[in-house]
């Protein structure tokens, strides 16, 4: 079974930086596409960016130029790269393998929490 573990998450202030990680086990990763997803309280779950196994990528409009999307096939892991953030990006940031791309997912990860605050 795929697994999916997120991590990086964090408080952060308007402006700043971040980046997630997205470890993920079972099966073959690198044939794997993965995406990134959030979800803000009281807001529908959001598409963000994926990666497809041979590092294509495509992100989101509304993140494009802020977020870039990585992979690793040598630590089997996916990774968010969020700058210049700010305070409408706080949200729970999900990770899952993506089926029908860009963003029809079967397996998710538990979410990593992200606050832009000052």
């Amino acid at each position: 079974q795929v697994q999916l573990v997120e991590s990086g998450g964090g408080l952060v202030q308007p402006g700043g930086s971040l980046r997630l990680s997205c470890a993920v086990s079972g099966g073959a990763f690198s044939v794997y596409n993965v995406g990134w997803f959030r979800q803000a309280p009281g807001k529908e779950r959001q598409f963000l960016s994926a990666v497809k196994w041979n590092g294509e990528t495509h992100h989101d409009a509304s993140v494009r130029g802020r977020f870039t999307i990585s992979r690793d096939n040598t630590k089997n892991t996916v990774y968010l790269q969020m700058i210049n953030l700010k305070s409408e990006d706080t949200a729970t940031y999900y990770c899952a393998r993506v089926i029908n791309w860009p963003s029809g997912s079967d397996y998710w990860g538990q979410g990593t929490q992200v606050t832009v605050s000052s």
